[in-house]
């Protein structure tokens, strides 16, 4: 473990935002030097995998020994992610976590709900829901959650009828509506022009 301390240059009793924010250093310089030319590029596409590996067997090893430890996972840290619109890096904090408590049902629904993902978000929350039944801040989502589906299958239902509505119409027109109308005023018109001809020409 301590080779992935030293790829990012650090050792093992730097902080959780430590080690984020010097990945987060690293992973941009390699990402911008790893479309240079030859062996600078390489290099750069080299520890960038080296990176990506490192960091994420630290904090997967680090959520591990917090479990172990008994000390209760840091779902704060995922809440401020959500707030701050970096889903993807709540979604990895998230994962890191093995104990998928209730919390870490309800805060994965909210992930899934920001990724427009309502069904597995909802999914989540009756886990959530059934682990603690009597939460009212899960309770509350569920209903709100649940309005919004009921809300958005109205909608397409009533879209639907709309389109409906709007080919009947245009059906109607199709099989001699206005457009027989149309038709009778032209050959009527037709008609007279002709006569008028006929009498001249006489």
């Amino acid at each position: 473990m301590q080779d992935f301390y030293k790829i990012l240059g650090l050792n093992e009793s730097a902080t959780d935002a430590e080690i984020k924010e010097k990945y987060n250093k690293l992973k941009e310089r390699y990402s911008r030097e790893r479309f240079y030319e030859g062996e600078i590029g390489n290099e750069a596409a080299r520890n960038l995998t080296k990176l990506e590996t490192a960091y994420a067997e630290i904090m997967n090893d680090r959520g591990n020994k917090a479990n172990a430890e008994g000390v209760a996972p840091n779902f704060s840290d995922v809440e401020q992610l959500i707030k701050d619109g970096n889903i993807s890096e709540a979604q990895n904090r998230l994962d890191n976590i093995t104990d998928r408590n209730a919390e870490w049902h309800y805060l994965q629904s909210v992930i899934f709900y920001k990724k427009n993902w309502i069904n597995e978000s909802k999914k989540q929350l009756e886990i959530a829901l059934n682990m603690e039944p009597h939460n009212q801040k899960y309770s509350d989502a569920y209903t709100k959650l649940k309005q919004k589906i009921s809300y958005s299958e109205s909608q397409f239902r009533s879209g639907n009828a709309q389109d409906g509505e709007q080919s009947g119409a245009s059906g109607e027109r199709q099989m001699g509506g206005d457009g027989a109308n149309d038709c009778l005023s032209f050959c009527a018109t037709w008609c007279c022009m002709n006569m008028l001809c006929n009498m001249c020409c006489r």
